[in-house]
């Protein structure tokens, strides 16, 4: 049979590294983008069934380039996974006009260029589009005034997408990942930080790379076939008790 084929932004670190992995386990091959060539190249080192291709997903004349070298190299595209991203938190009246096109650019404009550069590959495939945005989309908090509306810009795009791309057998899902235990989530957070996110989210933990990676590849798969448009956070129960005061669940 013929292996599956998926691109997956981001794909040199964190979340997008372990969706490759999974992906892999799971038969497929994957397209590595990132715009961090040394990274990406470390990243792929010893995986089968990958290639890197080295692209910044908020210029559209590198993702002009980047999708048919993409096809050259695997013949279609099942699967898009819209995972590159950037972080930039700070308050409102500090957040210059650099600083938010700087997260609008990657976060929201990066989604849209690369799903719109994959559609036609991804109709012949029927394939799928799983955008990867964050639990900051779906309810505010301090300091995120760029980041959470990119966010949330994206959870709607993606809703544009199942609706106008259903007809053509192409699914298109959201994943909102809540806190994640990553190398640089454990770098930045304090203990403090630490202690008041497990207080507020029901499972009391981080969740993993691995686990985001999870419903990731299952929106992509067979086992998904009649979900689309649909927005999953993945965040332990942290969007669904709203402020979550620890002392209300004692």
């Amino acid at each position: 049979m013929t292996r599956k084929t998926a691109l997956v932004t981001g794909a040199a670190r964190g979340i997008g590294l372990a969706t490759t992995r999974l992906f892999l386990d799971m038969g497929w091959q994957v397209a590595m983008v990132d715009r961090d060539a040394p990274e990406l190249k470390i990243a792929a080192t010893g995986l089968d069934g990958v290639a890197v291709f080295t692209g910044d997903v908020s210029q559209p004349d590198q993702v002009a380039a980047l999708v048919p070298d993409v096809l050259d190299a695997f013949g279609g595209i099942d699967a898009l996974v819209n995972n590159a991203g950037v972080a930039d938190f700070g308050p409102v009246e500090e957040t210059d006009f650099k600083r938010w096109r700087r997260v609008m650019e990657t976060n929201l404009d990066g989604v849209f260029l690369m799903s719109q550069a994959c559609i036609p590959a991804l109709k012949n495939t029927r394939g799928t589009i799983v955008n990867v945005a964050s639990i900051s989309g779906l309810r505010a908090s301090t300091l995120r005034v760029a980041y959470g509306t990119s966010k949330a810009g994206v959870i709607h795009l993606t809703r544009q997408q199942a609706a106008e791309l259903g007809e053509h057998g192409v699914r298109a899902n959201c994943v909102c990942p809540g806190p994640v235990r990553t190398k640089l989530a454990m770098a930045v957070h304090s203990q403090e930080i630490i202690d008041a996110y497990h207080d507020a989210i029901p499972l009391n933990r981080y969740g993993s790379e691995r686990e985001i990676a999870e419903v990731i590849v299952f929106l992509c798969s067979e086992k998904a076939s009649y979900v689309t448009g649909q927005i999953v956070a993945a965040d332990g129960g942290f969007e669904s008790t709203g402020v979550g005061l620890p002392a209300l669940r004692r």
